[in-house]
């Protein structure tokens, strides 16, 4: 049974690699190494819905942050970007996710739908996760250090994408794009415990100078030098929440290590979706005395 998952989930990996393409039941079942005329019933078996289901709200879901936050992208790249044939089959299968066009969508993007409908790949994702019993390789390292420009995101989790879109615009004209610019999140609160209007996370570039004051609410901060316990996560932010669990509740116990008083912080090395999100890479910081 465990090498029958291993294959399903080597599978999502490559549907994540090549949402581009043309993914049939017979690509698929030869990757997976399993039957054609019984790869339907296993798929849906093992994760609960059609292949056909989970390659579309994979693309969708990769199609809404292109528009939302890769403007340089058009509709027609973004389209052919998820396999698409024209714009118009895009922009029927995405008002069909999401309700609302594309450009509609990118211009006041609404990530209450979205979220609905990504929930049960988040499962997945976790359950993911659990099965392949992950080696969390955790290190304890001295952070050096760094100063950085700070936007506040307090309210929702599924508003987050919000205050992404505004901190994306700031780094622009600041030109200070991920490429020259570190990029950090300081993580307060489990956006599945904590009330909704409570919920707190910034959004973080390392800069060398002062921000000026600017109507964007962008501050300056310092995320302060000392040790802590680092892990690297390969993957998607739906699993996040799995190793930043473990380090609270298994490593933490047992290493007997203590808190410093500092929020746990990632740092952003390989973004979605410019890569898939099998091949993301977030370094997780826990800080410690």
């Amino acid at each position: 049974m465990a090498n029958y998952q291993t294959r399903f989930y080597q599978l999502l990996d490559y549907i994540d690699e090549y949402l581009d393409e043309e993914l049939s039941v017979e690509r698929l079942s030869q990757v997976a190494c399993l039957s054609k005329y019984h790869f339907h019933r296993q798929f849906s078996a093992l994760l609960g819905l059609s292949v056909s289901a989970y390659i579309s709200q994979l693309r969708i879901k990769r199609a809404s942050y292109q528009l939302a936050f890769r403007h340089h992208l058009n509709v027609v790249d973004i389209a052919v970007a998820n396999g698409y044939d024209s714009a118009e089959a895009f922009s029927r299968a995405f008002r069909r996710h999401i309700g609302l066009s594309p450009s509609s969508f990118r211009a006041v993007p609404n990530w209450y739908p979205w979220h609905d409908k990504h929930y049960p790949f988040k499962q997945l994702r976790i359950r993911k996760m659990q099965q392949q019993n992950p080696d969390y390789a955790v290190k304890i390292t001295e952070f050096g250090g760094v100063k950085v420009a700070l936007l506040e995101h307090r309210g929702a989790p599924e508003l987050l994408g919000d205050s992404i879109r505004r901190f994306i615009e700031w780094r622009k004209l600041n030109q200070l794009l991920p490429d020259i610019s570190r990029t950090f999140n300081l993580v307060y609160d489990d956006p599945d415990t904590a009330e909704p209007k409570y919920y707190r996370f910034d959004l973080c570039a390392a800069i060398n100078t002062d921000v000026e004051e600017n109507e964007y609410g962008i501050v300056n901060r310092q995320i302060p030098a000392g040790r802590c316990a680092l892990v690297r996560h390969i993957g998607s932010d739906d699993a996040l929440g799995e190793v930043v669990n473990y380090l609270y509740s298994v490593w933490l116990e047992q290493s007997g290590e203590e808190l410093r008083d500092f929020p746990l912080f990632f740092e952003r090395i390989r973004f979605f979706p410019d890569v898939p999100e099998h091949e993301m890479i977030t370094d997780i910081y826990l800080p410690l005395k």
